[in-house]
């Protein structure tokens, strides 16, 4: 638009640099509203009943040259296995199978002393939202997730489910989502957790073992289990399509939901990675 024949009657450039810094603007309550219009215009061209879906995912902004950078920390990028000095992005976003849009997104640094290379600049005023977003900054990634999705709502979206990958799919956060009356879709890694069936408390590798298997299709098996916690849900062993002799475990917390639509809603997931990239 700077550049167009309008340009001239327009601020300059560094004029609206400094409006996008100035940390004292609510930039999510705009992010906020002008999603929830878009979402809005999404939902009345569609269905109904079509599934909505709330996703996760986080990436990692590196700035391996940076010194100085505020709140600078050295994270851990689970996508090379390796720490490196930068940021997490947590973001969350909105789909409807066919359609994404953003809605809200937060940048950590480390909840950790030890991993922090540098701190809050003291020049900020604390009753700014800019000093709110930096404090923020300091939470764990899991509280930062459910207070994405709980924002949201309050901000009046509606979701079915929240789909999120392995690093997510938790306990506490799947505990915090179900009082917030959503319901989860995750891929778990196999960990020390254990799952309660027909008394015994079993591995991941230990239930698909023992579990009756179609080798006919992509989705080897489902069952219904209970977390040690007590709560009740779904595993979906599905095949590995990069290393057809490995398997994959989809959790849900659905009961009632059909092991290929688990598998189908977990898909959408697909669209904030197109969008992150």
């Amino acid at each position: 638009m700077l550049q167009s024949n309008r340009g001239g009657s327009l601020p300059g450039k560094d004029v609206l640099h400094r409006f996008l810094n100035h940390p004292g603007f609510a930039w999510r309550t705009f992010l906020h509203s002008l999603s929830l219009t878009v979402v809005r215009q999404f939902s009345s061209l569609t269905s109904a009943k079509r599934v909505k879906v709330f996703i996760l995912d986080d990436s990692t902004l590196q700035r391996n040259r940076s010194k100085k950078a505020e709140l600078l920390a050295k994270v851990f990028d689970h996508t090379t296995g390796r720490f490196a000095k930068g940021y997490t992005m947590l973001t969350l976003g909105w789909s409807d199978g066919f359609s994404f849009a953003p809605i809200d997104f937060v940048m950590l640094s480390s909840a950790k002393l030890v991993n922090r290379l540098t701190e809050i600049t003291t020049t900020i005023t604390k009753r700014c939202h800019g000093y709110k977003r930096r404090i923020e900054a300091l939470t764990r990634k899991p509280e930062a997730a459910l207070s994405l999705i709980q924002r949201a709502l309050r901000a009046g979206f509606h979701a079915d489910y929240v789909l999120m990958d392995s690093w997510f799919t938790q306990m506490p956060l799947i505990r915090g989502l179900l009082a917030e009356g959503l319901n989860t879709i995750g891929m778990v890694k196999e960990m020390k957790q254990r799952y309660l069936y027909q008394g015994q408390r079993l591995t991941l590798s230990e239930l698909y073992r023992v579990l009756p298997r179609n080798k006919q299709s992509s989705i080897r098996s489902a069952v219904h289990v209970s977390t040690s916690c007590g709560i009740p849900v779904q595993l979906v062993f599905v095949q590995n399509r990069n290393k057809r002799r490995e398997w994959l475990t989809i959790l849900c917390t659905d009961l009632a939901l059909e092991p290929s639509e688990v598998v189908r809603i977990y898909g959408m997931r697909w669209s904030i990675e197109t969008f992150l990239r």
